[in-house]
């Protein structure tokens, strides 16, 4: 299935919760529906390569199933994070053995974060496994990534559903965001850092939804926030969520494409 150049994808970012991105994806292909363009920032990132790649629904399933990043297993002693986000690349290069963005069939951009100055970094030539990593290194868990003497993180910081990536781009845009802000209790703020984490997921949520009006079709699958961002044991339900989500939104997307 050839991709379609007038249709272009924006997939958030979200942790483990963007798995879904893999259900809507999936709902998309069984349709015959393949956009040529990709955007993606954090998880968004990981599973946007991974279809850019050619690979299956069941096939980056079984990424996040045997490779997966967000796992405690590659804890970091010397460097300012949990998990050396170094000692994850070996998984990306069985992936992705070419390491280009040149190497994909559908067009791939990713966004980071430059730690060093603040900017949004947007990538989609060159080495691809390096910004993938800066992409969805997520802040205190992961360590930076460094791309030519600069350190990048998690591009959800700055740009969590990156649609302008793809304006001007393609006829028709979906969007995808895997997150949404679930009411928490007065208990839920027993110390500064679950502050500081509720801070940044507002933030971050209220930043993104802004953009909806600007996306064709916007997909948001429903109920994510009861899976912890790190949570590994919920794949296939959370993918399954997605490609609900995508079905039950499908009658409009087709509408949308004139088909």
């Amino acid at each position: 299935m050839m991709p379609n150049d007038d249709i272009g994808i924006v997939l958030s970012g979200g942790g483990i919760r963007g798995i879904a991105h893999i259900g809507v994806l999936r709902a998309l292909s069984e349709r015959g529906i393949r956009p040529a363009h990709v955007a993606g920032a954090s998880a968004g990132a990981i599973v946007g390569a991974l279809y850019a790649a050619g690979y299956t629904h069941r096939e980056m399933l079984d990424f996040f199933e045997t490779k997966n990043p967000f796992r405690f297993f590659n804890m970091s002693i010397t460097k300012p994070g949990l998990i050396d986000t170094e000692k994850v690349r070996a998984n990306f290069e069985e992936y992705f053995p070419a390491d280009s963005f040149e190497s994909l069939g559908p067009r791939l951009r990713v966004v980071a974060t430059d730690l060093m100055c603040g900017d949004a970094v947007v990538f989609d030539s060159g080495p691809l496994i390096s910004p993938i990593l800066a992409s969805s290194s997520y802040p205190l868990m992961f360590s930076p990534v460094e791309i030519d003497g600069r350190l990048y993180a998690d591009g959800g910081i700055v740009n969590n559903f990156p649609v302008g990536l793809l304006e001007g781009r393609c006829k028709f845009l979906l969007g995808v965001h895997a997150g949404e802000v679930r009411e928490m209790k007065r208990g839920d703020f027993g110390n500064a850092l679950a502050v500081a984490k509720r801070a940044l997921e507002v933030g971050i949520f209220r930043k993104s939804s802004e953009k909806y009006e600007r996306c064709s079709v916007v997909i948001r699958p429903p109920n994510l926030s009861r899976f912890g961002v790190f949570e590994t044991k919920h794949n296939d339900e959370i993918e399954a969520i997605g490609y609900k989500a995508a079905v039950d939104r499908m009658p409009e997307i087709l509408r949308a494409l004139g088909r």
